[in-house]
């Protein structure tokens, strides 16, 4: 099986252990995120997001950040981090950086998301930690 390219259960696999390792406190709000590897973003997703190329997005943050939730709001979905596999394996091949830590990358920016910090937020704290 050399020379295939890894499959959805490798990137959830690889997904799972990274948000193993994010420390408390956050790790206690992570309990319930629910993680969805696919090979691309849907059409809707992709028009959703002004994004016309489906390589151009390797993960995605579905649900309502920590600080917005109230005891009050009944039943919701269960927030989600979608992983798509084909963007990730492009950015892979063409960066040369580990497949594992490209992962752990994307999953950190979509739990980002999950604490209410925008792109821009988690771009200012890479810069300032680099």
């Amino acid at each position: 099986m050399t020379g295939q390219a890894p499959d959805a259960a490798i990137i959830e696999a690889l997904a799972r252990a990274s948000l193993a390792r994010i420390p408390e406190p956050f790790q206690g709000y992570l309990a319930d995120i629910v993680l969805v590897v696919e090979d691309f973003a849907d059409d809707e997703t992709l028009d959703e997001m002004g994004i016309e190329d489906p390589f151009d997005l390797t993960g995605l943050y579905r649900g309502r950040p920590v600080g917005e939730k109230s005891a009050w709001d009944g039943v919701t979905m269960p927030d989600e981090i979608h992983l798509y596999r084909r963007p990730l394996l492009d950015e892979w091949a063409h960066t040369g950086v580990t497949l594992e830590s490209l992962i752990n990358h994307v999953v950190v920016h979509e739990v980002g998301h999950h604490f209410g910090l925008s792109d821009d937020d988690m771009h200012a704290l890479e810069d300032s930690a680099e």
